[in-house]
């Protein structure tokens, strides 16, 4: 069955997109956040890394005791902690939640925030270095003593208490849009993490991916992230879209432009294209698919636009594609959180539970 994800906004959140944010990212709305995607059926929490947002492992333990199911996924950066030291936290934190830990390890980012934390190898190093950050977490994890000589760690000795409650280990969710982030993905993750794009190119980019891990004797789950945008009617739903960047100045969008030209992420890249495609268009690059928050967003920006029924409908043409776990979030988080737990996950279930039944008469 079909795992429906969302995040909590430990950076901030609001109405609008582009500009300084409303609502603080405290414990009470992260609580908030975390109760509301349980009662509502969504599987697991991302707790992302960054610069400007509160430290993952942190914030989940904080959540532990306002949950009782839902899962956290723990975002960490190999640049700003070594293996040894993250795989105690997180070991620790599936211990104390009993066994509702997952990890998603991020390699890269914006060169800024990077460089902020002291992180400056290039982008292939910090995929190399990922790898050999992957590799020892998954020993400690199954093994009583790890030894390690490689080019970034070494570590005599090591040996995890607690080891996670998950057996034989945690899930590991990696996302890289590069060769080299595809490739290690194909080596070592658990699940590939994708953003949303338009179908078309999101099928070519799967059928990619598990091509590589075929070569590498593996098969993979498959994660995609989209915003979503919905109201009653599809008109009032286009009406919240733009309404959510009305408050970004042009000055805010150049500067946001003259970022993008100097960023390395050969995601942020895709992207790009995809809305410098569409401009024309009112950024629309599909059925109820738009671009608009890539000017102001980076990362995670198509967003689903329209009725309950019709992004349930979207989202069901990405699970064919061979998606397992689908990550769905909006602005501002607590509410959009709410409309899809409440209004479009069921729609999701009953499509899939239909088409199911009608497989399985034919």
């Amino acid at each position: 069955m079909i795992e429906i994800l969302t995040m909590s906004p430990t950076a901030g959140d609001g109405k609008y997109v582009g500009v300084p944010w409303d609502i603080e990212p405290s414990f009470k709305y992260n609580h908030q956040i975390a109760q509301m995607a349980e009662q509502t059926g969504f599987s697991a929490l991302l707790l992302p890394v960054g610069a400007e947002c509160l430290d993952a492992s942190i914030v989940a333990s904080s959540l532990i005791q306002s949950t009782k199911n839902l899962k956290f996924l723990v975002a960490a950066r190999p640049g700003f902690i070594s293996p040894t030291v993250f795989a105690k936290q997180f070991a620790t934190l599936d211990y104390l939640s009993n066994g509702r830990a997952i990890i998603n390890v991020v390699t890269g980012g914006s060169q800024a925030d990077l460089e902020r934390d002291g992180d400056s190898l290039s982008h292939h190093l910090r995929y190399k270095r990922t790898q050999e950050f992957v590799h020892i977490l998954k020993r400690l994890f199954t093994e009583d003593v790890v030894n390690h000589q490689g080019e970034y760690y070494s570590i005599k000795n090591a040996s995890l208490f607690p080891k996670p409650v998950q057996q034989p280990r945690p899930e590991i969710f990696m996302g890289g849009a590069s060769e080299a982030g595809k490739q290690v993905a194909a080596k070592l993750a658990d699940v590939y993490m994708l953003w949303g794009e338009t179908l078309e190119d999101t099928k070519l980019r799967i059928e990619e991916m598990k091509h590589l891990a075929a070569k590498e004797g593996r098969t993979l789950k498959y994660s995609v992230s989209l915003q979503v945008i919905t109201a009653e009617t599809e008109e009032k739903a286009w009406e919240k879209a733009h309404n959510l960047i009305s408050k970004v100045s042009e000055s805010s969008l150049e500067s946001k432009k003259k970022f993008r030209l100097k960023d390395e992420s050969v995601g942020h890249k895709r992207l790009d294209k995809l809305m410098e495609e569409a401009k024309e268009k009112d950024f629309i690059i599909g059925p109820n698919l738009w671009a608009g928050l890539t000017q102001v967003l980076s990362g995670n920006s198509i967003a689903l636009v329209g009725t309950p029924d019709q992004i349930a409908d979207r989202v069901v043409e990405y699970v064919n594609l061979g998606f397992e776990k689908v990550l769905l979030r909006g602005f501002p988080h607590l509410e959009v959180i709410e409309a899809i737990g409440k209004e479009i996950i069921p729609k999701v279930k009953d499509r899939l539970k239909e088409k199911q039944s009608s497989s399985l008469v034919r």
